[in-house]
């Protein structure tokens, strides 16, 4: 089982920038498949970006596709989410996700996860 910690959330305005990190410790990280997903309040959880081993393809929801970037260091066993262009209906909690199936976008394909960080985007 791999452990998912997050960080970098916070509040910004609209038009802004955030970088999420995901650290992994535990099973081997440069041969997972790797996710990000968000649920904001009263909504289910939502794919956003995924990643495979060796970071050579992506993929990406629609709604952030052209401004956000997901990313990988091996060397550091972290996950990254470049997020810019920020809009307020991007505010939600944030999850990093491990042990996925290639590109998946269920959350039932990945089996681990962090705790989450918020982030909010003020208008």
């Amino acid at each position: 089982q791999m452990q998912l910690v997050e960080s970098g959330g916070g509040l910004v305005q609209a038009g802004g920038s955030l970088r999420l990190s995901c650290a992994a410790s535990g099973r081997t990280f440069s041969s997972s498949a790797m996710g990000w997903f968000r649920q904001a309040p009263g909504k289910e959880r939502e794919f956003v970006a995924a990643i495979i081993w060796g970071g050579d393809r992506t993929s990406y929801a629609e709604s952030v596709k052209g401004r956000f970037t997901i990313s990988r260091d091996d060397a550091k066993n972290t996950v990254y989410l470049q997020m810019n262009s920020l809009k307020p209906e991007d505010t939600a909690v944030y999850y990093c996700a491990g042990s996925g199936i290639y590109l998946a976008h269920r959350s039932s394909d990945y089996n681990d996860w962090g705790q989450g960080t918020q982030v909010t985007v003020s208008s």
